[in-house]
C-alpha cells in the first residue's frame, strides 16, 4: 500500500516525490488492543499545490485506498499526514502545520531522520524532540 501511495502522490498535479524513507513496521499507538501493526514511511514532496489543496488530495488518495473513519485512531488502510509545508505555520480547523504531534512520535521521527537528518537534529537542538 505504501508503494502505491508514493506513486499516487507523485502523480498528483504539479507534485513530485523527491525523497522517501524506508518502510518501518511499528506497534499501533492509541488503538484498541489487538490492532494490526502499522507500516510507516515519510516522503519529501515538491508541489505547487497549496497546503489545503495538498491535504484534500492526500485525503482523496486515502479514500481511494478504502480508508474509513469509524472512530478516532481506528485501524486504517492508509493514513497520509501533511507533516510540514516548507517553513509555513498553519493553524486552521482543517490543517495544522507543523503536524502537532510529529515531535512526539518515533514512527514519524525515525523515517524523517532518514531523509532529513539535519531537520530532526534541529528539532532536537531546540527541544522539540528528546
Amino acid at each position: 500500500m505504501l508503494a502505491w501511495a508514493l506513486r499516487a502522490v507523485s502523480e498528483l498535479p504539479a507534485t513530485k516525490a523527491v525523497a522517501s524513507s524506508s518502510m518501518y513496521r511499528t506497534v499501533p499507538v492509541d488503538c484498541p488492543p489487538g490492532s494490526p501493526d502499522f507500516f510507516n514511511a515519510v516522503a519529501e514532496l515538491r508541489t505547487e499545490l497549496t497546503a489545503p489543496d495538498l491535504l484534500r488530495a492526500l485525503n482523496g488518495l486515502e479514500a481511494l485506498a478504502g480508508r474509513e473513519r469509524p472512530y478516532r485512531n481506528a485501524p486504517r488502510t492508509l493514513d497520509l499526514d501533511l507533516l510540514l509545508y516548507g517553513d509555513a505555520r498553519i493553524d486552521s480547523p482543517q490543517l495544522t502545520v507543523p503536524h502537532p504531534r510529529m515531535y512526539e512520535r518515533a514512527f514519524v521521527l525515525e523515517p524523517l531522520r532518514e531523509i532529513a537528518p539535519t531537520l530532526v537534529q534541529g528539532m532536537e537542538r531546540i527541544g522539540l524532540q528528546d
